[in-house]
């Protein structure tokens, strides 16, 4: 690795993402506080608000029944990850346009290492420019974001945080020390509450300490390489990123009110591990694992897991799932549920699939009637990828609010379009 010396990355951060994207797509929105919700209820949270609902204080977590105290005149909207995605995809469009993308971390960041010719200061910011003119010209004027220009990625980051919303800040070698010791540890992505206590613990309280302690003192805190990386992101190296590969294929539901009898929940259930098996064979992964998890709506959890031998078959996952179902409703006799997640994991591709010798022979029969399920389940998905997600079912489909099932967006997973119609 070398000593920064110029500004090699962009990172772009898109405030308020989810509320903005519905106030660019339904103008009664716009000016007004807005709070995005997975469910229609006062007992949910806020996965989003807008700029004139953080005026009010709310914010990603907020309680609904709080937020409405707090602002009265907040509006709340049902979730709509299918429009979030596809704003996403057309973002992406814009900014390859103008650099390249080197990382998607979640759906509203992204990295950029600039090619040589834009890494001086007047360069990067005219390019940084571009690309919110060019977000907003064909995108929309209210898809906002702001822009960290430094030596690396990590740094980069940390700069959208300095001006929000709709930002542009440069951190650069010669004077970044100085700006970044007026930030607050848990300014710094990756030290939570937990960490900073750790520092504190070590006699580090603020950013400027933890700038002059060295790299192996850094190991010793973290009590693993990641102390060191930290140590070099934080002076601006250039720090590889660690590869990460697909360990599981799950989905999870927080039940609408009129889907948690256990009837009904089962339902939601069937159609999740649906959606799963639909992602496991487009990504061309067997699974050897299923699990089921609950939580009823007096706090109780329960999981179960099922070994199988490797499959992607949408009736071997059923069959499962029922055992599992019948097995909670014994153990735990649920009253209502509040959530439901299945979980398909031990991921192998075909070519890593060996016969276990200490598995009971399965006869040619069996052998057969898996093949022919996962053929059918591969037909399955071909004809709801052309016609709709439910096109061809098993059995009934619940009725959401949102309209769909399990298809949503997490912290660091982006759903594909092909979701939404699986």
């Amino acid at each position: 690795m070398h000593a920064p010396h110029d500004i090699s990355w962009l990172f772009l951060d898109l405030n308020s993402y989810f509320a903005s994207v519905e106030q660019q797509d339904r103008p009664a929105l716009r000016g007004r506080p807005v709070a995005v919700v997975p469910l229609d209820s006062d007992h949910t949270c806020a996965i989003a608000a807008s700029y004139e609902a953080k005026a009010y204080g709310i914010k990603t977590g907020t309680v609904i029944r709080d937020a409405k105290r707090m602002c009265p005149k907040l509006v709340c909207v049902m979730a709509r990850h299918d429009i979030y995605v596809d704003y996403h995809h057309r973002i992406l469009d814009e900014v390859i346009k103008h650099v390249p993308i080197n990382k998607v971390w979640s759906i509203d960041e992204l990295s950029s290492r600039l090619p040589p010719r834009q890494r001086h200061r007047e360069h990067a910011i005219a390019v940084a420019q571009q690309l919110k003119d060019g977000i907003r010209r064909n995108v929309g004027e209210y898809i906002k974001c702001s822009i960290g220009l430094a030596p690396n990625s990590f740094l980069a980051k940390v700069a959208t945080d300095m001006q929000k919303p709709d930002g542009l800040t440069v951190l650069e070698p010669d004077t970044m020390a100085e700006r970044l010791f007026r930030l607050k540890l848990t300014d710094l992505p990756g030290i939570n509450v937990r960490m900073e206590a750790r520092l504190r613990d070590a006699g580090i309280s603020t950013v400027e300490a933890l700038w002059n302690i060295s790299p192996r003192h850094a190991r010793m805190i973290w009590g693993s390489v990641g102390g060191e990386r930290f140590w070099y992101n934080l002076r601006g190296y250039d720090v590889p990123d660690t590869e990460t590969k697909t360990s599981m294929v799950g989905h999870s539901r927080v039940l609408d009110p009129a889907l948690r009898r256990p009837d009904a929940a089962r339902l939601v259930a069937r159609r999740l591990t649906m959606k799963a098996g639909a992602r496991l064979r487009r990504k061309e992964f067997f699974a050897t694992r299923f699990a089921v998890s609950a939580r009823d709506t007096d706090g109780r959890r329960w999981a179960h897991e099922i070994v199988l031998p490797p499959t992607q078959d949408n009736f071997a996952f059923l069959r499962a799932l029922d055992e599992a179902w019948a097995r909670m409703m014994r153990e735990m006799r649920p009253g209502t549920l509040r959530k439901v997640a299945v979980v398909m994991h031990g991921l192998r591709r075909n070519g890593e699939i060996m016969d276990d010798l200490f598995a009971p022979l399965r006869s040619a029969g069996e052998k057969k009637q898996t093949a022919r399920n996962e053929k059918l389940s591969g037909v399955m998905d071909g004809i709801n990828k052309k016609f709709g997600g439910d096109a061809v079912r098993l059995g009934m489909i619940p009725q959401t609010q949102a309209g769909y099932v399990g298809t949503k967006i997490a912290f660091s997973r982006i759903p594909d379009k092909e979701e939404f119609r699986e």
